[in-house]
């Protein structure tokens, strides 16, 4: 089986060793998004609702420079940095995610990548 590394100007680069997404024949792994936007690779201003939003937009350029979208993601992984951002992000979550949603955990982490809120990852259909 082949691997394909990702990358988008469209999406944050990499804070670390590690690629934006890496695509299969039939599956694309996108890494953990933060809310940086990608133009400034500044956090993006506000609450945790903006950051879920930014991360959720990250995912989503990243799948389209794979040759996916979020309509074929099968799993997601969302980690928060209090759990009691749960139903904020849950409610951003679900603008993203309305019909047919994916498998998904999410679970409160001791920090963040710079000191992010929230990070969200993927596993999407090619």
């Amino acid at each position: 089986m082949e691997k394909k590394i990702v990358q988008t100007s469209n999406a944050p680069a990499a804070v670390g060793p590690y690629s934006q997404a890496v695509k299969t024949e039939s599956l694309v792994f996108v890494s953990g998004q933060i809310g940086l936007v990608p133009d400034t690779g500044l956090m993006i201003e506000g609450g945790v609702e903006d950051q879920a939003r930014q991360c959720l937009e990250n995912v989503r350029a990243v799948l389209e420079a794979s040759g996916s979208s979020m309509e074929k993601v099968v799993k997601a992984t969302v980690f928060l940095a209090d759990i009691n951002d749960f139903a904020a992000v849950n409610a951003v979550y679900g603008e993203y995610f309305r019909s047919a949603p994916p498998a998904r955990a999410c679970v409160q982490v001791g920090a963040l990548p710079k000191g992010a809120l929230v990070e969200i990852d993927a596993v999407a259909l090619l």
